[in-house]
């Protein structure tokens, strides 16, 4: 008689139902604080995430991955109505040539460290969109563009935002003890630190002025702008680099358009129109601008909260010690290169 076959394990939903509904309420509750809590930041919102997919409470992969794709696809598209393209006028030839000499030299620096330490590849890729461009914003943008997994997003989105926080306290400090002006510093911070809040934060009241922060915000929204011209840079590297490693996927060769880019682009144009069109009450269109990042920024939390939750310790030891070594280079050299431009031709 052959002996009876082991029974099925019961599978993690059905084995603790009072877990599952506990992991339910949990991402719920956190889900809601994301969505309308004014104390909870992408940044935190991150954290939050990945302390939670450590913990091992994450929903469903495919809800996790639809839902945080439209969240950032919505939230990247309500950003480019919060640009204002006459404040970006204001920099000028030397601001605009500043700005851009500084994410063709991320791009560049990056791909040699991605070389050179092996990086995995679309981390890589993140961290230069990262670096280059806006912090979160911009990967969150090129990873739907490169269709990355969930946890290179969140792995790469953390090391940005941890060398941000460093930024902001870091470079006002370095700034005053070498004397550096208003007009150098804010250049030097808007292409050292990588989000526009922390950007806004490090110049405030720089030498008792707002000169700094004017220079620093107006440089920033430039490198902005380029959030969607440099994703498809970059998604086109991305792509070139896994097919001679003979690592595409059929998926990622044929991934579709885009569209929300398009979009993006659409949304900085009405605001450019509306700026013109009421051009004598520009209050009222900053003051719906400034509603308007704010439901974006609540929007790509909560996506950065789902995002949080796919960097689970297997993740985490897939890709190693290579992506924050590569994070931290990238910002070093970046920040080197663009003090010494700022002191020297500023």
């Amino acid at each position: 008689m052959p002996p009876p076959s082991p029974a099925p394990s019961p599978s993690p939903s059905t084995a603790h139902p009072a877990a599952s509904r506990t992991h339910i309420a949990i991402l719920l509750t956190f889900s809601l604080l994301a969505l309308f809590a004014p104390f909870i930041t992408p940044a935190i919102a991150l954290a939050l995430g990945i302390i939670l997919g450590l913990l091992g409470i994450s929903p469903l992969p495919t809800l996790q991955k639809n839902a945080s794709k439209l969240l950032i696809q919505i939230s990247i598209v309500l950003l480019g109505f919060t640009l204002s393209l006459s404040q970006v006028a204001l920099a000028g030839r030397a601001g605009l040539a500043f700005s851009t000499g500084a994410i063709i030299l991320v791009l560049i620096i990056s791909e040699l460290l991605a070389r050179v330490l092996k990086t995995d590849r679309p981390v890589a890729t993140l961290l230069s969109a990262g670096t280059a461009i806006c912090g979160g914003s911009a990967i969150a943008t090129t990873g739907q563009v490169i269709h990355a997994p969930a946890a290179a997003i969140a792995l790469s989105t953390a090391i940005v935002f941890i060398l941000n926080a460093v930024g902001v306290f870091a470079y006002p400090f370095i700034g005053r003890v070498l004397g550096l002006t208003d007009h150098q510093f804010g250049a030097w911070c808007a292409v050292g630190v990588h989000d526009v809040a922390g950007v806004v934060a490090a110049s405030a009241d720089y030498m008792g002025t707002k000169v700094a922060q004017q220079d620093a915000t107006v440089i920033k929204l430039i490198r902005v702008l380029w959030i969607v011209p440099v994703a498809f840079v970059l998604g086109h590297i991305h792509r070139k680099a896994l097919s001679a490693s003979r690592d595409q996927s059929p998926s990622a060769a044929k991934a579709p358009f885009p569209w929300f880019t398009v979009y993006f682009v659409f949304a900085c144009l009405l605001r450019a129109g509306l700026d013109g069109l009421f051009s004598a009450d520009t209050q009222t269109i900053a003051s719906i601008a400034s509603y308007v990042k704010l439901v974006a920024s609540h929007l790509l939390s909560l996506a950065l909260l789902l995002i949080g939750t796919g960097l689970t310790r297997n993740a985490i030891a897939a890709v190693g010690w290579k992506p924050a070594l590569h994070g931290l280079v990238l910002w070093l050299i970046i920040s080197a290169a663009s003090l010494f431009a700022a002191m020297h031709l500023l």
